[in-house]
C-alpha cells in the first residue's frame, strides 16, 4: 500500500491518495495485512514508456550482446522508464537481420516491449548520425525481412517516405500491425499527406532530421502537426528542441498526440567520452553527443526522468500532459495501454515516485521496486 502521495490517474490528480498492489498488479482491494509506504508531499505517476531509444549505461542495443542490452535496459529503468522499445541503427541488412533475431529474444523473455529499426529507409539529404554509404530505398521486400527477422516483435519502422518504394512500404507496415514512422525525411508536405494517408501514423522526433516550417513550402512538419492520425515524437533535452518549437508541437498536436523520446545511445547514465553508434564515432562532450566527423547531432544522453522535469519545470506543462505524453500515448501505440499506462486496477504496478522538485525517489516494474524511495 502506497499512501500520503498525490496520485496522477487517468481522471485527475488524487491529493492524499492511496494505490494498492497486489503482486505484480494494481488492485482495488485492500488488505488489511499490506505493508505501507508512507510518500507523502511526493508524486505517484506511471512508469515512463519510450518507444525510442538506442542504448544506455555504456551498452548499445544496435551493437552489443544480450548482456550489453540488459544493461541499457536496467540503466533507464533506473530513471523510471519501465518499459523501453529498443532502437536500431542503419546498418547492413543481413547484419540488422541477426540483430532483430537477438532483441526480439529478449522481446519474448518480456524484457523489452518489441524493436524499432531506424534506418536503413531514410534519406541521405537528412541522415544525421547514420552511415549514408549503408542507406538504401524502402524496397518492401528488404522492409520485409526485417519485420520477418523480428519474429512478431518488430513494433516500429522509420522511413523517408518520398524514396521510391516509400509508400508501398508504409502499406505494408500497416497490414502487419507495424508502425510507419516518419522520419530522417526530405519530404514535401503533398507527400507526406500521401504517407500519412497510406497508414504512418508517427512523427520521428518531430523537427529533427527534416526539412524546417517554411511559409510557402510548409514541409513535412506542418503535415505532421495538422494530422489527427499522427503521434509526433519529441526529445525535450534542450538540445534537440528550442522551448519554442515543442511549446509549438504541443500547441497543435496537443497532449493527446505527443510522445516524449529520449532517441538515447549508449552515454546515457554513463557519461562523457568516445562512443561509437553503428559504425560511426562519437563524441559525447557535456552531455551532448555529436558525431566526431561532420559534427552531426547523434542521439542524447537524455534519460526519461530528466524529460519530465525539464517539461514541468522549465516547459511548465501540467503534470496531467506530461504523464500522457511519456506513459499513456506510447502505451496506447503499443497497444500495451491494457496493461501499462496508467495507475488503474488490473493494470501492472509500474510507477515512478518523484518528490515535490519533480526530482526521482522511486521506481517500480511490475510490483518490485527497483529504486526503493524508502532507501533515499
Amino acid at each position: 500500500m502506497l499512501t500520503g502521495a498525490n496520485v496522477v490517474l487517468p481522471t485527475g490528480t488524487v491529493e492524499n491518495g492511496r494505490l494498492s498492489i497486489d503482486g505484480p498488479r494494481i488492485t482495488a482491494e485492500v488488505s488489511p495485512n499490506a505493508h505501507v509506504t508512507d510518500l507523502t508531499g511526493h508524486y505517484v505517476v506511471p512508469g515512463f514508456i519510450d518507444i525510442h531509444n538506442h542504448g544506455g549505461g555504456g551498452a548499445s542495443f544496435t551493437s552489443g550482446t544480450a548482456d550489453d542490452v540488459v544493461t541499457g535496459i536496467h540503466t533507464h529503468r533506473l530513471h523510471g522508464t519501465t518499459t523501453l522499445v529498443a532502437s536500431t541503427v542503419t546498418g547492413d541488412m543481413d547484419f540488422l537481420a541477426q540483430r532483430a533475431g537477438l532483441l526480439s529474444e529478449l522481446a519474448e523473455q518480456g524484457d523489452i516491449a518489441g524493436i524499432h529499426f531506424e534506418g536503413p529507409f531514410i534519406s541521405p539529404c537528412r541522415k544525421g548520425a547514420h552511415s549514408e554509404e549503408l542507406l538504401r530505398d524502402p524496397d518492401p521486400a528488404a522492409v520485409r525481412k526485417l519485420i520477418d527477422a523480428a519474429r512478431g516483435q518488430a513494433k516500429m519502422v522509420t522511413l523517408a517516405t518520398e524514396l521510391p518504394g516509400g509508400i508501398d512500404s508504409v502499406r505494408l507496415l500497416a497490414e502487419h500491425g507495424v508502425i510507419a514512422a516518419i522520419g530522417h525525411t526530405d519530404a514535401t508536405y503533398e507527400q507526406t499527406v500521401e504517407a500519412i494517408d497510406a497508414g504512418a501514423t508517427v512523427a520521428t522526433h518531430l523537427f529533427n532530421a527534416m526539412p524546417p516550417l517554411g511559409h510557402r513550402a510548409p514541409g513535412p512538419i506542418a503535415a505532421l502537426l495538422e494530422d489527427e492520425r499522427i503521434t509526433v515524437e519529441l526529445i525535450n533535452d534542450g538540445t534537440h528542441l528550442h522551448p519554442a518549437a515543442l511549446q509549438l508541437a504541443f500547441h497543435h498536436a496537443g497532449a493527446a498526440r505527443v510522445a516524449f523520446i529520449t532517441d538515447a545511445m549508449d552515454a546515457a547514465g554513463f557519461g562523457d567520452g568516445t562512443y561509437m553508434l553503428g559504425p560511426l564515432e562519437v563524441e559525447v562532450s557535456e552531455g551532448v553527443a555529436r558525431l566526431v566527423e561532420g559534427g552531426s547531432i547523434a542521439g542524447s544522453t537524455l534519460t526519461l526522468d530528466r524529460a519530465f522535469r525539464r517539461a514541468v519545470t522549465v516547459d511548465r506543462l501540467p503534470v496531467a500532459d506530461v504523464v500522457t505524453a511519456l506513459s499513456a500515448n506510447p502505451a496506447k501505440l503499443l497497444g500495451l495501454y491494457d496493461t501499462v499506462g496508467s495507475l488503474e486496477p488490473g493494470k501492472y504496478a509500474d510507477l515512478v515516485v518523484l518528490d515535490a522538485d519533480f526530482a526521482l525517489k522511486g521506481v517500480m516494474r511490475r510490483g518490485e521496486w527497483v529504486v526503493d524511495p524508502q532507501l533515499g
